[in-house]
């Protein structure tokens, strides 16, 4: 929201000043301002005379339209309950929600919460030349959230390098899509790739084809009986480590938290 006051004093400078201190600026701060009205002496010391009017006009900061935008959006979900605690950091604005109806902002794996913090950066850098970070969170949210993917990650590239078997994991957006690649690239014998166009797009974890393995395979290698020989699939040199294990297919996408180029 823009702000503005209009100040009034003995002299142009007096009514400058009072403007500042109704906006909470010190007086040395460096604004823009409109002389509304001269300052007019008395006549003789008696008659006539008027103060001097001065108007101060802020222009509305990123944060600010960010902060408006948040509150319509919430108040025309029926949400206008949640509290709402702005930040604002060297890099950009953090708003984190509370209340009982969070759960509605959350939406499914955090899809609301995402599209929210999307349309409000959008929001935010309409216009701007200087790319202001936005991020909306709850009860600590997507820190839980990045924390849950690494495990998923962790342990999905494990049982591929283990078995040989790729797994399809469920669609995400470009971010957590990240989270999942940087945690399968610490795991040695697994590889990690995206398929899937738009919100289809998805993660897929398999054995990385650079590294040698011997997969446990269905009857293979079995003993008389149909049972394992005890050093199957057992080997006393470890595989050589991949130090090339990008993610595939990811593309220039630009991330959660990454800048969005939007038209002026």
């Amino acid at each position: 929201m823009i702000r503005e006051a209009i100040g009034v004093g003995e002299t142009e400078l007096d009514a400058l000043n009072d403007a500042k201190k109704q906006l909470g600026l010190d007086e040395s701060a460096d604004v823009e301002f409109e002389l509304i009205q001269r300052a007019e002496k008395k006549k003789f010391g008696l008659f006539g005379g008027a103060p001097a009017k001065v108007k101060v006009t802020l222009p509305e900061s990123s944060e600010d339209k960010a902060d408006e935008f948040l509150r319509n959006v919430l108040d025309k979900m029926g949400l206008s309950d949640i509290a709402i605690e702005k930040t604002v950091t060297d890099d950009g604005v953090k708003f984190d929600l509370s209340g009982e109806e969070v759960g509605f902002v959350i939406g499914r794996r955090g899809e609301t919460l995402d599209s929210l913090q999307y349309l409000t950066s959008l929001v935010a850098n309409h216009g701007k030349d200087d790319y202001l970070k936005v991020t909306i969170d709850t009860g600590n949210y997507r820190e839980k959230r990045e924390k849950t993917l690494e495990i998923l990650g962790r342990k999905l590239a494990i049982k591929a390098s283990k078995t040989g078997r790729k797994s399809n994991l469920e669609p995400m957006n470009p971010y957590e899509r990240r989270i999942i690649h940087t945690a399968v690239q610490k795991v040695n014998g697994a590889i990690s790739w995206s398929e899937g166009e738009n919100a289809n797009r998805h993660v897929v974890i398999g054995p990385d084809p650079k590294v040698r393995n011997n997969f446990r395979r269905d009857n293979y290698g079995r003993g008389r009986g149909g049972r394992r020989p005890y050093n199957a699939n057992r080997s006393s040199h470890p595989a050589p480590v991949n130090p090339d294990r990008k993610p595939l297919n990811e593309g220039g996408e630009n991330g959660l938290y990454d800048r969005i180029d939007i038209d002026k």
